[in-house]
């Protein structure tokens, strides 16, 4: 791009944030319409929730605004590319979102749209575009010179179903072919595709590895959401009305949100409801690689019948010195010595969590990640500590 293209770019910057969500709208709506395929790629709940548009909105306007250093971006778009690895996202689907892009900019722009503006965004889209590409490229031929690597789709059978709770359900995943499957890094992802009758096409989803990494199968554990009408529960609902037997779509393991598990730093593990399933991957991760780690873990749910993995976790932290667990109930049924009633606050723990050259994890909801986030920041802690691993679109901009 020349300087000219790059100041036009960062001339709609005030236009993307008052208009940059009827943008996004303008562009799923399109782009659904001529290209139906793709309603099977991308997450129709969060298309339902205007999570998507919102997030894309966000993500436009990030790069317009850093148009000129477009490197202060790279940890977004890491996120970004082994999210689209996960979905097994191809060099010509960017062009497909490209000519829906530039065209939903001219439609909604009308007249303020000029030639000398499009050519800009075309040339600010295709440079883009090359990045991602070139970083998902590097993530999947990293992933297939793993032993057991694939690229794409992988058909498992789900060879286990355990109940962990009153919704939460753990799927233990065996691939179909018998063969080898990839290692992960505790804390990563992977993906997995299912048909929707209702919908009347494929979903995919990502899922958390819940426990430390085993060569015959991979283990997710789903929280089933209450909201099974709605796109946003449909995946889930699904899932928990599978039998042993049934065969499912995976993708490879992927994610930037993992613990080295050789390294020796502490690590404080904050999780709500769902999210404590990738911490979990890292605890047991930590048992098995024998490191001996101080891990401080704060849990966080509404109460115990829902509280997954309650009965393992107790007995890892019975049976390690390494490890020290905080439970935190809304509603408490019966009084505990290891149940604290309420909500995590971390300034009232802050002698339990403040340790030298710990890693802070965090992973929850949107809101429960902000308010860990601002306090640990508030406690001295150095946004570089600290990483977090938000379920489903990147909202959040905090590091």
């Amino acid at each position: 791009m020349n300087t000219k293209q790059k100041e036009l770019v960062k001339a709609t910057v005030p236009v993307l944030k008052s208009n940059g969500t009827d943008l996004t709208k303008h562009f799923y709506t399109r782009m659904f319409k001529h290209n139906p395929e793709l309603k099977n790629i991308f997450n129709m709940g969060n298309q339902a929730s205007g999570k998507q548009q919102n997030a894309l909105a966000g993500a436009v306007l990030a790069y317009a605004e850093n148009i000129e250093n477009p490197e202060v971006l790279i940890n977004a778009l890491k996120s970004i590319g082994n999210k689209h690895v996960s979905l097994n996202i191809t060099p010509e689907q960017y062009d497909i979102v490209g000519l829906h892009l530039i065209s939903s900019i001219k439609e909604v722009l009308g007249e303020a749209a000029s030639p000398e503006l499009i050519e800009a965004w075309i040339e600010a889209y295709n440079e883009l575009a090359q990045v991602m590409i070139s970083i998902e490229d590097e993530i999947y031929q990293s992933t297939l010179s793993k032993n057991g690597g694939w690229k794409g789709w992988r058909e498992f059978i789900i060879a286990e179903i355990v109940e962990e709770s009153t919704e939460i359900k753990s799927f233990y995943l065996k691939p179909k072919d018998e063969k080898a499957i990839a290692n992960y890094l505790p804390g990563q992802f992977i993906s997995i595709k299912t048909f929707i009758p209702s919908l009347g096409h494929e979903q995919p989803r990502q899922y958390s590895l819940s426990s430390a990494f085993s060569p015959d199968h991979y283990r997710i554990s789903v929280k089933k959401e209450k909201n099974k009408d709605l796109p946003d529960g449909m995946v889930s609902n699904t899932l928990h009305q599978k039998n042993i037997g049934d065969e499912i779509w995976v993708s490879a393991p992927a994610g930037i949100f993992y613990a080295d598990p050789n390294s020796e730093d502490p690590l404080v593990l904050i999780s709500g409801g769902i999210g404590a399933t990738p911490l979990l991957s890292m605890l047991e991760t930590q048992k098995k690689t024998l490191q001996n780690n101080t891990i401080i873990w704060l849990h966080s749910c509404r109460d115990e019948k829902v509280h997954a993995f309650s009965d393992h976790i107790e007995d890892l932290n019975r049976n390690n010195s390494w490890l020290t667990t905080h439970i935190f109930y809304e509603t408490v049924d019966r009084d505990s010595e290891t149940i604290k009633k309420g909500r995590i606050d971390l300034h009232k723990m802050k002698e339990e969590i403040l340790i030298d050259k710990a890693k802070y994890y965090i992973c929850g909801p949107e809101a429960f990640i902000k308010a860990q986030y601002n306090s640990l920041i508030e406690l001295g802690i150095g946004k570089e500590n600290i990483l977090y691993e938000e379920f489903g679109p990147q909202l959040l901009h905090l590091n």
